[in-house]
């Protein structure tokens, strides 16, 4: 089958849409948001709202204000998501250069014998190394300017010019008993740490790429913790793990490590309320407000008001 569709002008789409049963009361207003988020994109938030997907007709009395709240809470989250996952990855970076610099020795990453498999050590490596000779950061440059040995600087400086990737990708290839070390920072085990680096990643990347989080069917998940952190699968979804809630769970957990009394878990109840969310639609248990993460963590940032 061959690619024929015309492009339609703003003016088109908003007809379109009247035509499948949106109702738009102020077609100026419309005109303006699908000239400045693009049709395409706004399909994702509406097609919830369609009852029939072949004919693209939606339910009666579909609006395009109730699309565009969908549209604008997930933009709002996706900004919440950076704010937690910017904190996890800072203390991450600091964690990580801590423990191998002082279990190993500051240059400990330039050696084959921390990592779990020296193909990829050696690739991880180079990459590295490709980006500290790029790097303008002044401590890079004073350290390059003022040693000769070893070429590369200690492990404290470099992991400030990783990406979150690049960062991810070096946890995942610490031997079990380093990363073991790390993981016990964050009351998890080492495997556990090492699958949701990973996950976060991946999170991260969807925001920052102003990607669709709110019922997106995640692609690359986090597996259910089993023991540690102490009773936190408790709080978790067992049959919705595609979907971005056990994600929300484990940072709610982080940041109460990382930044005690945060009143990040209080911020996202909060914009769910505003834009009066069906939180099923992102893995949400019913009678989540009630278990323990949410309650403690809510008294929590009450108290550090």
């Amino acid at each position: 089958m061959d690619f024929n569709k015309p492009a339609t002008r703003w003016e088109q789409q908003v007809d379109l849409l009247r035509a499948r049963g949106m109702v738009i009361p102020d077609a100026g207003r419309a005109l303006h948001y699908l000239s400045h988020i693009n049709y395409y994109r706004l399909t994702g938030y509406w097609l919830p709202f369609e009852a029939d997907h072949s004919s693209h007709q939606f339910t009666p009395g579909t609006t395009f204000d109730a699309v565009l709240n969908l549209y604008i809470f997930d933009r709002e989250l996706r900004l919440l998501l950076l704010d937690a996952i910017e904190r996890v990855e800072v203390s991450l970076r600091a964690q990580w250069a801590y423990h191998m610099a002082h279990r190993h020795g500051p240059h400990a990453y330039l050696d084959a014998s921390h990592a779990s498999n020296l193909k990829l050590h050696a690739r991880h490596l180079a990459q590295l190394e490709k980006e500290l000779s790029r790097s303008e950061e002044a401590f890079i440059q004073h350290y390059q300017q003022k040693y000769q040995k070893p070429v590369s600087p200690p492990v404290w400086a470099v992991s400030e010019i990783m990406s979150f990737g690049m960062l991810s990708r070096w946890i995942t290839q610490m031997v079990p008993s380093d990363r073991a070390a790390l993981a016990k920072t964050y009351q998890m085990d080492q495997g556990m740490l090492k699958n949701f680096a990973r996950h976060l990643t991946y999170v991260r990347n969807l925001c920052a790429h102003h990607s669709r989080v709110w019922n997106r069917k995640l692609t690359v998940t986090m597996p259910l913790p089993r023991t540690k952190p102490t009773g936190l699968k408790a709080n978790m979804s067992t049959t919705r793990t595609r979907n971005i809630y056990n994600t929300l769970v484990m940072l709610v957990h982080l940041l109460s490590v990382i930044s005690p009394g945060s009143h990040w878990a209080e911020r996202l109840i909060a914009l769910l309320d505003k834009h009066q969310i069906e939180t099923s639609k992102m893995g949400f248990p019913s009678g989540w407000r009630a278990m323990p993460i949410w309650k403690t963590s809510v008294e929590a940032s009450h108290e550090n008001h």
